[in-house]
């Protein structure tokens, strides 16, 4: 939830900024010294005493109010530094405060959110990162010892088995190369216009061609199943679309393997296309018949190296991938302005994508 809008006055509630408390106590200190100087002269007493008496009030009432500017500015100045340290967890109390170093209280505390998620994911990609990368490697170092050391033979069945390994390692570190260019900015997206059919059908038939030939024991970064229909439902049938078609070739794939891995066997992955609402947009939908995604984990599937909780319906041991595709399809969703998440599904999943099109023409 969003922090209340701050302002001079918000919500009822006074905002007093440290302007107006030093004006009220200059003109507090003026009115202590007039009534004293008055009380003076109507009891006759001495001047001098009367001076000594409002310097002390004066000051006694100015540090009382500096106290309480000061003293945040303090806590403000620790939690900075050891911000500067790599200490995110540190917080600055008084953020509830109605004035000016309130709101910078609540502007560090907000810092200090975004810097410790950050040096979280930090870790965790290089912990997700490691993980992803020792299995390839070990599986192939261990194919290439046993081949050394005579235990089993340089054969194609022993090679296709280090080529697999060496293809799994190749594809995810073109996978990370491709979300750095994402997260850089430096894949500049060439849209045009394309019909939305004979598109969308070359894409299916690349995924279609490329799990036939890999095989089911293949064992690589793709889907690897042969025994899921994938059908195709475009209308109208002369639909149009404006986006960059090489990007959005990335989201459809990696929505159909997504989709692929999590269906039952022999089940139907359904990939749908209809109008948006502006001139030449898009609403794409990919649907499975797999076991859903629950409700709770759907704001996170589309984090990297987040696989979920749901187990695969077609056995154990299969591949589940390396956790990247949602993560690279929502980054190129982005990138064209759209919209991208987990709609509501009778059965199975459901992931909509909705890319804007361009401006209708005047005329």
């Amino acid at each position: 939830m969003s922090p209340r809008p701050r302002g001079r006055l918000g919500f009822g509630t006074l905002t007093i900024s440290i302007k107006t408390k030093l004006s009220t106590l200059v003109v507090v200190s003026v009115l202590i010294t007039t009534g004293l100087m008055l009380m003076a002269f109507h009891s006759k007493t001495e001047v001098r005493f009367i001076t000594i008496f409002t310097m002390i009030a004066t000051l006694l009432i100015t540090q009382f109010v500096a106290h309480g500017l000061t003293a945040p500015l303090d806590e403000m100045n620790r939690v900075a530094r050891g911000i500067s340290h790599g200490d995110y967890t540190r917080r600055v109390r008084g953020a509830d405060r109605r004035d000016e170093l309130g709101d910078l209280a609540v502007t560090i505390n907000r810092m200090a959110d975004d810097l410790e998620a950050v040096d979280r994911h930090r870790k965790e990609l290089v912990a997700n990162v490691s993980h992803e990368l020792r299995t390839p490697i070990a599986a192939l170092r261990a194919v290439l010892e046993n081949v050394v050391d005579g235990v089993s033979a340089a054969d194609p069945e022993t090679m296709r088995t280090a080529l697999t390994q060496t293809e799994r390692l190749g594809r995810l570190v073109e996978t990370l190369l491709d979300l750095s260019r994402l997260d850089n900015g430096v894949l500049p997206l060439r849209p045009r216009r394309f019909e939305v059919w004979p598109y969308l059908s070359g894409v299916l038939r690349e995924a279609n061609l490329a799990s036939s030939q890999r095989g089911p024991a293949s064992g690589s970064g793709r889907h690897t199943r042969t025994d899921v229909h994938l059908h195709l439902d475009v209308s109208p049938p002369e639909l149009t679309a404006h986006a960059d078609a090489e990007r959005l070739h990335q989201v459809v794939a990696n929505l159909i393997d997504n989709a692929v891995r999590h269906s039952p066997p022999h089940g139907r992955v359904t990939v749908r296309a209809r109008r948006g609402f502006g001139h030449e947009s898009l609403e794409l939908e990919v649907l499975d018949e797999g076991p859903g995604i629950p409700e709770q984990e759907r704001h996170k599937v589309f984090e990297r190296f987040n696989r979920g909780q749901t187990a695969s319906p077609h056995g154990p041991g299969s591949d589940g991938g390396t956790g990247l595709g949602l993560a690279i399809a929502r980054w190129a969703v982005d990138l064209h302005g759209g919209r991208i998440g987990v709609a509501e599904s009778a059965r199975g999943c459901r992931i909509r994508v909705t890319l804007p099109g361009i401006p209708a023409p005047r005329g």
